[in-house]
């Protein structure tokens, strides 16, 4: 059984922590985490809390509108490639537009370009470089 649910930021701390800080020296609790206007999404199958995604109030100086970054999306290792990115994804979607948010952006890991393309996102402006994380692109989506 599948549920999505919103959670605390802390509970989205492990799988960060497994998912995009594995071997990397860089912080998974992030700015924002604790904002009174972001919010956090877990995807819970059998209960057992396996992929999560982070919302949070923050404009991208290259969009226009009302928006909300996507940060922290992850899943854990075994369950990639099944949808539940996508469904949570989904998920969030429909809380930013009772929000009247009008997209969506995120800084993009180069390997995940294709996932949020398939998901309607578009690329704006060059690659850019993370430090100890890679090659990285802003994408959008709007809400309409």
């Amino acid at each position: 059984m599948i549920d999505i649910k919103r959670i605390k930021a802390e509970e989205t701390y492990a799988i960060r922590k497994e998912v995009l800080r594995k071997n990397i020296e860089l912080p998974f609790i992030f700015n924002g985490d604790l904002d009174k206007d972001s919010f956090h999404l877990g995807l819970f199958l059998d209960h057992n809390l396996i992929g999560i995604v982070s919302f949070m109030k923050s404009a991208c100086k290259d969009l226009n509108g009302n928006q909300y970054q996507l940060r922290g999306m992850a899943t854990l290792d075994q369950y990639q490639g099944k949808g539940y990115g996508l469904q949570l994804i989904k998920f969030g979607s429909e809380v930013l537009k009772e929000k009247q948010m009008e997209l969506v952006w995120c800084n993009a890991r180069v390997a995940a370009v294709n996932f949020y393309k398939k998901l309607g996102f578009k690329t704006i402006g060059k690659e850019f470089y993370i430090p100890k994380i890679g090659g990285h692109f802003v994408m959008f989506k709007k809400l309409g």
